[in-house]
């Protein structure tokens, strides 16, 4: 090991991977991290079974010698005893990105397996970082080295600076590096599926039944992809589809009507546990359904559209959709019962299978017509 002096500093080359740890041989607990970009110095020691590294500060704005001075210091106040209150150095990123993730509320499976594979994908080189040595500088240069897709880039340091303020909880963290950033623009794709005697067409043309069902339960339901694609028997009641853990963090009841069961009854058999079973799948359920001319999303969206237009009111939409309402009264007071949702939910239904039907009409009026 070296004598950690403002030469050695100065010409250690940056890591080329990971974090090189250089300790130091004349003051026990000095070390230099050297990272892609950064040298910073700490002071680590074991005190009372525990690792506690407090962080001294960034070279070279922190100098050798003053790092050495610091270090001293430290070393001398452990040894009286003070060192059991000093707190331990910021966690890596993929150590908050864990406690993050085995929050009891958070969310569902999904959204955990969102969170892992954007760090992995897009932070695989920080994961070993100590929050504090990840810099506004590198947060703006992954964002913008991320532009081709700008709502990834958006989305993934979203998630960053969720994981950061949830350690922040407990750490000794300053604000989020993502306060520097400009984020993009984006735009969302607010589509609907306008021609839904197309879309019976298409549906209806689809090789596998299994496929067409999951888009019909889709559009009469205006489940998200996941919640349809992850449905379970055990969670499919006579009157109600139950999803115990959905995007918003709670469990969530929608009230079922006939056309649902008309959807879903082929299927039964197929499968003792998944509606939408898949042999091929590694999960053993439906993953990639062959696509259609019109997104998952947009089925939803043509679900809150259609029911809209048939009179249902937004409020009551948005609960069959299992929107949190904006209001502390339908937050926290207004309950509405299955019952009480049943009969738009059946209005909704209704409205949605006219219009397809009539579009099929027209289409084959004007198939007998030769089109004219």
């Amino acid at each position: 090991m070296p004598k950690l002096t403002e030469t050695f500093a100065r010409k250690t080359p940056f890591a080329t991977a990971g974090t090189a740890k250089h300790w130091d041989t004349e003051i026990k607990g000095l070390v230099l991290f050297v990272g892609k970009r950064s040298k910073t110095w700490y002071f680590q020691k074991d005190v009372g079974g525990q690792t506690k590294r407090i962080l001294i500060g960034r070279y070279p704005t922190i100098s050798a010698d003053a790092a050495r001075q610091t270090a001293m210091g430290l070393a001398l106040d452990m040894s009286r005893g003070a060192g059991k209150v000093i707190q331990a150095g910021a966690p890596t990123l993929g150590v908050a990105m864990e406690a993050y993730l085995s929050r009891p509320k958070l969310r569902s499976d999904e959204h955990k397996h969102d969170i892992e594979g954007q760090f992995r994908k897009h932070l695989k080189d920080w994961l070993r970082l100590p929050l504090d040595e990840i810099t506004k500088a590198m947060v703006v240069a992954r964002h913008a080295e991320m532009a081709t897709v700008p709502s990834s880039a958006n989305h993934a340091f979203r998630r960053f600076r969720a994981v950061w303020n949830h350690a922040r909880r407990t750490q000794d963290l300053s604000e989020c590096p993502t306060m520097a950033i400009e984020w993009y623009e984006e735009r969302p794709d607010g589509r609907t599926i306008e021609d839904l005697g197309a879309w019976g067409r298409a549906a209806d043309a689809l090789p596998n039944p299994i496929h067409a069902a999951y888009y019909r339960l889709l559009l009469f339901t205006g489940l998200r992809k996941t919640e349809a694609l992850t449905l379970e028997w055990k969670h499919v009641h006579p009157d109600r589809i139950h999803l115990p853990m959905t995007k918003n963090g709670r469990s969530f009841d929608l009230p079922v009507v006939e056309i649902h069961h008309e959807i879903l009854e082929p299927l039964r058999g197929l499968s003792s546990r998944w509606v939408f079973p898949s042999p091929k799948s590694p999960k053993g359920y439906l993953t990639s359904p062959q696509p259609l001319a019109w997104s998952p999303h947009a089925h939803r969206r043509t679900f809150a559209t259609v029911a809209m237009e048939a009179g249902i009111l937004e409020e009551i939409v948005g609960r069959l959709l299992n929107h949190t309402p904006l209001s502390i009264t339908g937050q926290r007071y207004a309950k509405p019962s299955l019952d009480a949702l049943r009969p738009a939910m059946q209005t909704a239904c209704e409205e949605i299978r006219r219009r397809v039907e009539v579009g099929r009409c027209e289409n084959h009026l004007l198939s007998a017509t030769g089109g004219s």
